[in-house]
């Protein structure tokens, strides 16, 4: 019998109100699940974005010192491409142009996350099935999850009005602002939406609409770097663009969002017509069949390892080769940037250290590199719980496998990942820099070894992924919260002026800031030697306790 590819054809159409049943019990669901998940994110953005305003206050207090910023960023492309255009030197105008597009991006990244969690990701473990023998409509599950997304960013488009409100801007530039970070996540949330129905796996719905947002940011940093006024056709062909012409506290261009509002019930609306169109589990995009044979490095679990991360591998690689090339290129007017201002310089050196403000920043963005990409290291090692939970690793290990080794290949990926991954940035940064200041071989090497730095540290974090997957395997998503944690402390923990007990808080915080820096071993092998006992621990426990 010959095996049908595609997505299967969908039942008779249900009436309109029969298709949507059951969805705000889906919903109270929804909200239950991510009761903590989605309280956290909207505080980090809101936090992020209130608290720059203070920061503008505190490092450019006179009007002077803003319209020297302004000027510096109108001047300087690669500062453009990372930050984009400023279109007011005042303190409303300068945090919008600080926020509205990074402010945008974590918005995005909270609603793929959410509509692809209950939507592809309840198809893929088999829940949505068990749940749609009840009384839910076809289209009820992903009404639901996007109306969960729609809650959380009106949550942030409220919280930054007021928030920024209460800081004295002005109410109508700061409900602006609001509304472009809220609509940037609402447009991400549709295309996370219609991935899910093309794609067969959430990890690769995930991956899809991730892609999307990373060519929204590069369309944009193109744009900007070509003009300074955001005119760039570029620019307008990405929703972060979009949200930038707004211009927020500064001479608004409210109908713009109105391209984002659109784009975001365009794609919700394709997303409902695909939905209407398949059956449960069917994808638009059918898998790829095999070879009719497995390669021989499949024939063990270490092969098998890098066959499932290595598309994860690849991209992150890239990303960090693509940032470090960015932040290097724009280190060699940092100092131009910052001139006489002691208020930034202070910042600066809280961040990376008091050994001049090239390598304070050099310092800073390098531990910013080694704190992202703990995250990676994270999420390969929680892989090994995404595989027993979708019941992947029973076959594997009902085999000649034993449990240590089937772990051990997954942290190896892990590890020897992390550290690939911050060479890539490493080499990215030391090469832009190198090159915009004509000394290669004088600069390289301090900013690859000030990158390579980080890897103890995020190891760390790693192997507390690995203890709480042995141990506590229900709690294993906490490990995301303490590297998200050692991200927001090492972020806006100098622009907080946290003491000194909260920044040490974060593995990163024991380390020597690099480059320019004294750096010593111990704080490197004291955190080799935590890795270590939280990795035994880890593999111990996993050991003596029951699967799945």
């Amino acid at each position: 019998m010959t095996a049908v590819t595609g997505p299967a054809l969908a039942p008779p159409r249900a009436t309109r109100s029969g298709q949507l049943a059951g969805t705000g019990t889906l919903l109270r669901l929804a909200l239950r699940r991510d009761r903590v998940m989605l309280p956290v994110w909207v505080a980090v953005v809101t936090v992020a974005i209130v608290n720059s305003a203070d920061a503008i206050t505190t490092f450019y207090g006179t009007a002077a010192e803003r319209a020297g910023l302004a000027r510096s960023m109108a001047a300087n492309g690669s500062l453009r491409a990372l930050y984009g255009p400023v279109f007011s030197d005042s303190v409303g105008g300068l945090t919008a142009w600080r926020m509205v597009g990074y402010g945008g991006i974590f918005a995005a990244v909270m609603s793929l996350i959410v509509v692809v969690r209950h939507t592809r990701e309840e198809e893929e473990t088999g829940r949505q099935e068990m749940l749609s023998s009840a009384v839910v409509g076809r289209r009820a599950p992903l009404t639901s999850a996007l109306l969960t997304a729609l809650g959380a960013n009106a949550l942030i488009a409220l919280l930054v009005t007021l928030g920024l409100t209460g800081a004295g801007l002005p109410a109508g530039g700061s409900l602006a602002l609001g509304l472009a970070v809220a609509g940037q996540g609402l447009c991400f949330a549709g295309l996370a939406a219609v991935a899910a129905q093309l794609t067969e796996s959430a990890r690769a719905a995930k991956g899809l609409a991730g892609a999307a947002l990373g060519l929204a940011f590069v369309l944009r940093a193109a744009g900007d770097a070509a003009t300074a006024d955001g005119s760039s056709p570029l620019t307008w062909s990405s929703p972060i663009g979009w949200a930038e012409n707004v211009r927020a506290l500064a001479n608004e261009r409210l109908p713009v969002l109105l391209l984002l509002y659109a784009a975001a019930a365009l794609t919700a609306a394709v997303a409902y017509v695909l939905a209407g169109r398949r059956d449960i589990g069917a994808s638009f995009l059918p898998a790829r069949p095999g070879a009719p044979a497995a390669p021989a490095h499949l024939a063990g679990p270490y092969g098998l390892a890098w066959r499932l991360q290595r598309g994860t591998l690849l991209g992150w690689v890239l990303g960090f080769a693509v940032a470090g090339a960015v932040f290097g290129g724009i280190t060699d007017g940092v100092a131009d940037l910052v001139g006489d201002n002691e208020n930034t310089r202070r910042m600066i050196e809280r961040m990376g250290g008091r050994q001049g403000v090239t390598d304070s920043f050099l310092a800073g963005m390098t531990g910013m590199l080694g704190m992202v990409v703990a995250l990676y290291a994270v999420g390969a090692v929680l892989r090994l719980r995404g595989e027993e939970t979708g019941e992947r690793a029973e076959p594997v290990l009902a085999a000649a496998v034993g449990r240590l080794r089937w772990a051990a290949s997954h942290l190896v990926i892990a590890f020897a990942g992390t550290a690939v991954v911050l060479l890539a940035g490493g080499l990215g940064m030391g090469l832009a820099y190198g090159i915009t200041a004509g000394d290669v071989g004088g600069r390289l090497p301090s900013v690859l070894g000030a990158a390579l730095a980080q890897v103890p540290a995020a190891w760390t974090l790693a192997a507390l992924a690995l203890l709480l997957f042995g141990a506590v395997p229900r709690a294993s998503a906490l490990a995301w919260a303490a590297a998200g944690s050692s991200l927001a402390i090492g972020w806006l923990g100098p622009a907080f002026r946290l003491p000194r007990w909260a920044l040490d808080l974060s593995p990163f915080g024991h380390l020597p800031k690099l480059p320019g820096g004294e750096a010593t071993a111990a704080p490197y092998l004291w955190l080799l030697a935590l890795t270590a006992v939280l990795t035994a621990a880890g593999l111990a426990a996993f050991r003596r306790r029951d699967l799945g």
